[in-house]
This record gives C-alpha cells, structure tokens and sequence, in this order.
C-alpha cells in the first residue's frame, strides 16, 4: 500500500521534492515527538513501539539511515511512513507536514508531469488541525473583551493570572450564537470541515452556529502540539449544560488517547521517567506551576488503556527502565473507585503505580490556592505505593471484629495481593494482610494462591507449569548472510561493489534471497546512495512480503561489529558468504570423483579433478580472506 502510494503522489509532488523531504528530515526528531527514544548502540536509537503494546523496547531508530523498524511486530519505514501509521495521514499529508517542518517548499506537477500547478487542498487532518488553531487564536482574543470578564474573574480566583492564561491558550466563547463559524468560513474553511472538526454544528433550523458559547476554552492538543480539541467550562449559573463540554469525537480527536498537558510535560516526563496524572484541567495548570511539570490529565473520560499506551511510550516504562506513575484522585469516594479502577490497569505497566491523596481531600489546584507550591509538590513527594491504598481502602469495607468480615475481606483482597507484579513482594504483602486482618498467614497465603491461579478463594492448587519455548536458532550460514544483506542496506557506498560481485546463488535462506533479488532489482547497490531512499527502493522492488519487512529490519539492526564498518570487515564477511557453498561443492566432487573409473572414464575424471584442485585454491584464498587478511 505504502509503495503504491508513494508511486501515485509521485506524478503530484515532484520526485525530487519528496527525495529533499525526506534527506532534510531527522527522523529521530519526528519520533521523539510521539516516543521516548534512548540509546541502543552503534548510533542507533530505541524505544517502546507506538504500534503495539510491550514490556521490553523493540522499536529501533535508525538516525544514520533515517529509518525506523520495530522487531515486535515488524512495522518499519522512514518519517514519511511513520507519519502515515502513528497520525493516519495519507502520503501527501505526511509529506506536507515534513517539509513545512524543514522550512521546505514543495512543488506539485500535473499527472502528465510536466507544468508545475497549484498546491493541492490540504488533506482532511491539515485542515481541521488548521481550523483549531484559527479557532485557538479567535477565542484567546475573545478572553480580553468585555463579556469575558467572567473568564478571567474565574481564572483569578484559581490562582492563575495573566501569563498563565497565556502560557495554556486559555480564551473564551463568545456569548453569540455563530461569531466562531462567521469568522472560521471568512478565513476559508468549509461548513462539512466546521462541523466535522466539531466546532460548530447545525441548529434547528438548519443554519450552522457555534458549539460552545458562554465558556471557558481550554485548548487540547495532542504530543506534537496540534491542537485537536476543546475543553470548556460552565460560567454561568443559567448555563443548563454540563459543568465541563469537551469537543466530540471526530477524525483528530479522540478523547480515549488523548491526556491534557502532554505536550508541555512530555520531555520532563522522559527525563524524569515519572508522570502524575491528575483530574482536570485547573489541576495540570496547577501542578505545572508548582514545580510539578510531569502532571498529565484525561479530558471527559476515565483513566484507560490507550491512556497507558501513550504514557508507556513517553515514559519509556520498560523493563530496563521502570516509569513511575502517580495517581492524584480526590480522597472522595469516587476518587476511590477510581483509583481501585487504575489499579486494575496496574498490569499494563512496567512501572510503579502510587496514590497521592491530599489530607484534606484537595485537588492539586485547590491546595496550591490554600497552602502554595510547597504543598502541592509535598503532595506528591508523600505518595505511597497503589497496592497498599487499595488493600486498605478494601479491606476497610469489612467489619474486622466478626470472624465473617475477616473471611469476606481476605477473600476480597487476596486477588489484588495476586495481581503484584514484582513477585518477589508478595510474601510480604501475605505478611501485611494477614497482620491487618488479624488472621493467621497459611490462609492468606492459600487464598492469594488460589487468586493466582484463578481459582476461587480457599481453592489453592500448584500452578500450571508453562510449557518451554521453542528454541530457534539460526545457522551460522543464515548469520552471515543477514551481516551481508545488512551491509548492503546499510552501507552500500562502502559495500557495494564486493556485494555486487557475489552471485545470488550464494544465499540459501529464501526471505535471503528474495531481499538478495530486491537489491538487484534496485539497480544494485554500488549504485546507490544509502539513507531511507535506497531502503524504500529496495523495499518497493521486493515481491515477497517477508522479504519487505525484513529490509525494514536489517535497516536498523546493529552490524556484528565494534566499531564502524571498514573494507578489511566487508571482504572478510563477502568471504565467509562464498566458503560455505565453497567447501560444499569441494564435498560433492570428491564424493564424485571417488565413484568414477579412472581408466574407463579418464576426460571426466581429470575434468573434475582439474576442477577440485582449483576450487580447493579459492577455498585457501576465502580462508585466509575471513580469517582478516586481504
């Protein structure tokens, strides 16, 4: 699909353009906008996949080659590619957004390629990204009029003045059924792109007037900084709608991926692999302007698991480096459901997850407002671990001075005991239970067994004993082929003519030698260049569709050396491609030679004799040749 695509804009954008784009573009940069990216050796970069969900970093960068594959699910590509799978755009508007971000202009061509045209309308993300910004600028104008005074009275008395109104986007709606959508369609937008954006929607009558009217605007915007959405906040006491209105669902905003303050927190976040998440908008404002600028929150909806995707990701929560995740519910009771919720979310993080809960029962924002800065960052700082909260918080809902509450809440608890990930704390957990419960600990430790191995309470059985893996393991053969098919996407400048000059039939493994093909197919590599354009020739002109991940792969996967690549490296891994098939040939002669008459066939004979003797001297020069002497 990528390669089709890539063909048919082609006749639109001009080839060189799209070749510029891509050599001025820094992909490590554009992906750093979405993943945090640490180093993985030999110059390249890694982190968590943004296309899957996983523990340990197999998502690889490639900042020489300017490509990207991910070893997990084997998606791969270059900036223009990875724009297209993480944001959904399509290839134009991929390339579109490269080129304005690298100060580049492009130039367009009819389908016949000849005069240069007009710039294409935008693609449908461009457009509605555009439209929120116009949209940012018309309401942060509107918080200064008159009619605001409300707006900003509010502000003022959440303890935020003018720079941080400012620093947010904060504005205001206008009190005005249609004073947005007049201004939006002045500046060109459509009434299909006003509506689908959710900016403004249809009356009753059929005309289109404004969504939000009245309110506080809060603009949302995604990793990058697009602003996608709106969250606005009731003003006035006849308003009948709801406290906080956030913009619908639509093609660029989707409440469930999305955290409010991302943007701003997310290289503190990466920097200090700790994120608080908080309730509101007022409460990130807060927290950022405290000293807290880690602190993220969602936007008209729970707390959920493409939540977690993306702080995984920011975080870089993995197993070689475990993100702490810092809840900061209200100490209510349906901040407690929600941070029972989030526990049961536990497992999808490396990390640490802990609880922040203010003595008396504050948001962040509200405790800045009675007790200043300290307070919110000692908020934080006294947090404790979300396993104990929950147990306790469990635990409390049970009278602990009848034999049957002990029971109950032992029942009760003893999954979230098993739910630990750190296997090694939960001994001590049975320990703590069976002391807070005033219980022995064999039946605390049988009910949480039972829990583990989902069993009902009481119910322990030793657990199932995994069936072990598979081994694989790899040829010493298939080895050297990949170091060489890596060599010649890698490094073709340096490679390339001892590569070339080694015949196909020398790879055995098929994916091998269908990549082998694909590299002839693209003309070769002592003729090409190096970088994401030759990886995508070479991609596009493979048939097979595990040949094209595996180029993806080979791409960025590390050379079998310290160090950078030499000619002296090159030959001695040309030579161990040719010995295997050497000696091979050199087995199957003697084999043959032995099975023939001398005397009554003596022309073949000495024809394959003549023959071993001068492969046996190839075979001598390969040996010393892989052994490092040229």
């Amino acid at each position: 699909m990528y390669a089709e695509e890539v063909a048919e804009m082609a006749g639109r954008i001009r080839d060189e353009d799209i070749a510029l784009v891509r050599e001025r573009t820094s992909i490590a940069e554009v992906i750093s906008d979405t993943v945090t990216l640490k180093s993985a050796g030999g110059g390249n970069l890694k982190g968590l996949c943004p296309f899957h969900d996983e523990k340990s970093p197999s998502f690889n960068v490639s900042p020489a080659r300017n490509v990207w594959y991910c070893f997990g699910c084997g998606a791969g590509g270059d900036a223009i590619k990875f724009l297209m799978d993480a944001e959904h755009l399509s290839f134009v508007e991929s390339v579109e957004r490269l080129a304005a971000r690298a100060n580049l202009q492009l130039r367009y061509v009819e389908d016949d390629r000849s005069a240069p045209r007009a710039r294409p309308q935008q693609g449908q993300r461009q457009r509605l990204v555009a439209a929120h910004a116009a949209a940012v600028e018309f309401y942060r104008a509107q918080l200064t009029t008159a009619g605001a005074r409300p707006a900003r009275e509010f502000l003022a008395r959440r303890g935020f003045d003018r720079a941080a109104a400012e620093r947010y986007g904060c504005g205001f709606a206008p009190d005005a059924w249609d004073l947005l959508t007049k201004h939006l369609r002045q500046q060109g937008f459509t009434h299909d792109e006003l509506v689908t954006a959710g900016l403004s929607r249809p009356s009753r009558s059929g005309s289109l007037i404004d969504r939000f009217r009245r309110r506080l605007m809060w603009p949302i915007r995604e990793i990058t900084g697009d602003v996608i959405g709106f969250g606005a906040r009731k003003l006035f006491d006849d308003d009948d709608g709801p406290k906080y209105l956030n913009t619908p669902e639509t093609p660029i905003y989707k409440k469930s991926h999305v955290l409010y303050g991302i943007d701003q927190a997310k290289r503190e976040i990466a920097k200090q692999g700790k994120v608080v998440v908080v309730e509101g908008y007022t409460d990130v404002m807060a927290c950022h302007l405290a000293g807290v600028p880690t602190a993220v929150a969602t936007c008209g909806t729970a707390f959920g698991a493409d939540h977690i995707s993306v702080l995984r990701r920011v975080l870089f929560d993995s197993d070689e480096r475990a993100g702490e995740i810092i809840f900061t519910f209200d100490g209510d009771a349906a901040g407690q459901k929600a941070a029972l919720r989030a526990f049961e979310d536990d497992q999808r993080f490396v990390g640490r997850t802990f609880i922040a809960v203010s003595p008396d029962n504050m948001d962040p924002c509200d405790l800045r407002l009675a007790k200043g800065d300290l307070a919110v960052r000692d908020l934080v700082a006294r947090r404790e671990p979300l396993v104990d909260f929950a147990l306790r918080h469990m635990i409390n809902r049970f009278d602990l001075d009848t034999v049957d509450g002990r029971v109950e809440a032992m029942r009760r608890a003893a999954p979230l005991v098993a739910k630990i990930k750190d296997r090694e704390k939960r001994p001590e957990y049975v320990r703590k239970l069976a002391g807070d419960l005033g219980m022995e600990i064999e039946p605390v430790q049988r009910a949480v067994l039972a829990a583990a191995n989902g069993q009902p309470a009481g119910v322990a059985t030793a657990p199932a004993r995994p069936a072990p893996a598979a081994p694989t393991v790899d040829s010493p053969h298939s080895m050297v082929e990949r170091e060489a098919l890596k060599l010649a996407l890698q490094e073709p400048v340096l490679a390339g003519p001892m590569f070339d000059a080694v015949e196909a039939a020398e790879y055995r493994h098929p994916v091998h030698v269908a990549v082998r093909a694909a590299i002839a197919a693209a003309g070769g590599a002592a003729t090409a260049a190096g970088g994401a354009v030759w990886i995508e020739q070479v991609r596009d002109a493979c048939d097979d569709l595990a040949g094209q991940a595996l180029v993806g792969e080979l791409a960025v996967e590390p050379l079998r050396i310290d160090g950078e690549p030499d000619p002296r490296y090159v030959s001695i891994t040309m030579a161990r491609l040719q010995w295997g098939s050497v000696t091979g040939r050199i087995k199957d002669l003697k084999s043959k030679i032995q099975r023939i008459n001398p005397v009554s066939n003596k022309d073949e004979y000495f024809a394959l004799f003549g023959e071993l003797l001068s492969l046996e001297q190839h075979a001598r020069a390969l040996r010393e040749q892989a052994a490092g002497g040229l």
